[in-house]
C-alpha cells in the first residue's frame, strides 16, 4: 500500500511545474488534485469490475470453482461468482462510508453484502452504487486532510480510499478466473472485434 500511496503522490507531483519556472511567460498546466488522482483510480477499478459482472451470465452467477470438482483441487468453502461481486461492492461501502459519512445501505451487515440481494440486476446495481460512494469518497480529498485518520479509523483518509480500489483488483483477479472457467473471455482480454 505504501508503494500504491507513493505513486500517487509521484503522479500529482509530476504534473506541477518546477518551483524555477517563470510564472509571468509560460501559461501554467492545470494541477490534478489528490482527490482527481483517486478517482480516476477508482474509475479504473469500476470499470473492470462492472465489466467482469455484467459479462457473466445471470444463470452462471452462482458458479463456484468447488462444483467443478477438479481431482487435487481445495474450492470448498469459496465465494460463489454473486459472491464476489456483493463482497466487493460490500466492502466499497464500509471502506469509503468512513471518509463520507454516508450511512451503510439497509441489510448489509458484513463483507457478504446484503443476503436479499439475489438476482444479477441486483447485485450489479449494488456494485455500481458502491462505485457511486467511491467517487463521493474521493471528492473529499485534500492536500490538507488526506493524511488524516477519519473517525476512530487507524488508517489515513487517503489509505482508505485508494484501499477501496485495491481491494477491488484483489477480486477482479478472482472474478476474471470465474468468467474463464465459464468459457467466457473477460472484456478487458477481447480483441475489438469480439
Amino acid at each position: 500500500m505504501k508503494q500504491i500511496a507513493m505513486l500517487l503522490l509521484v503522479e500529482v507531483f509530476m504534473f506541477v511545474p518546477a518551483f524555477a519556472q517563470d510564472t509571468k511567460s509560460a501559461p501554467q498546466a492545470q494541477q490534478p488534485t489528490i482527490a482527481a488522482v483517486v478517482d480516476r483510480e477508482i474509475s479504473n477499478a469500476e470499470k473492470q469490475i462492472v465489466d467482469v459482472a455484467e459479462a457473466m451470465p445471470e444463470d452462471k452467477f452462482n458458479f463456484s470453482p468447488e462444483n467443478l470438482n477438479l481431482p487435487g483441487s481445495d474450492y470448498k468453502g469459496v465465494r460463489t461468482f454473486a459472491g464476489q461481486v456483493k463482497h466487493v461492492a460490500a466492502s466499497n461501502y464500509f471502506i469509503w462510508s468512513l471518509l463520507t459519512g454516508d450511512k451503510l445501505p439497509e441489510g448489509l451487515k458484513d463483507g457478504n453484502g446484503p443476503q436479499n440481494l439475489k438476482t444479477k440486476a441486483e447485485i450489479v446495481s449494488f456494485l455500481k452504487d458502491s462505485f457511486a460512494l467511491g467517487h463521493k469518497a474521493a471528492a473529499t480529498l485534500t492536500a490538507e486532510n488526506m493524511l488524516q485518520n477519519p473517525g476512530s479509523s487507524k488508517s489515513t483518509r487517503l489509505r482508505l480510499a485508494v484501499f477501496g480500489a485495491e481491494h477491488a483488483f484483489d477480486h477482479y483477479g478472482q472474478m476474471v478466473e470465474y468468467l474463464r472457467m465459464n468459457g467466457i473471455v473477460p472484456p478487458a482480454s477481447r480483441g475489438k472485434s469480439d
